[in-house]
This record gives C-alpha cells, structure tokens and sequence, in this order.
C-alpha cells in the first residue's frame, strides 16, 4: 500500500501528465496506462479524470487468499 505521500505526488502528477501518474502506479506496458494515453490524446480533461480514477479507485495489490469466501 503506498504512502499518503506518494499518491499525493501521483494525483499532482495526473493533472500536469496524466499517463505519467498512472505509469508510476501500475507501469508503463499496463492497460490502464495505454487507457490513459489514448484518452489523454484524445482530450486532456478525460486523461485526467481516468487517471485520478485509476489512481485512487483501482488497486494494484490482490486481495489476499483468506478473504476469498468459503465454498461449501
């Protein structure tokens, strides 16, 4: 889990270059960072609103095994 730190430096650098932001918290060859790109070219306000989604809402880190629900 990243620090308040770094996804405060993530969020100002989505709104400067969005698929920079978005490069730094799931890689450059992620479909998440082509997203961005192609909306970024496409329009810079859509860039940015998907990688502020992408960098708050979607998480990276699977969830752990044991929260997986028993199966009877």
């Amino acid at each position: 889990m990243p620090s308040g730190a770094a996804i405060c430096c993530e969020i100002i650098l989505a709104i400067l270059l969005p698929p920079l932001g978005v490069c730094f918290r799931h890689g450059c060859c992620s479909v998440e960072f082509l997203i961005c790109l192609l909306l970024t070219i496409l329009g810079y306000i859509p860039g940015i609103i998907y990688a502020l989604y992408v960098i708050v809402a979607v998480n990276k880190e699977p969830e752990p095994d044991y929260w997986r629900p028993i199966n009877a």
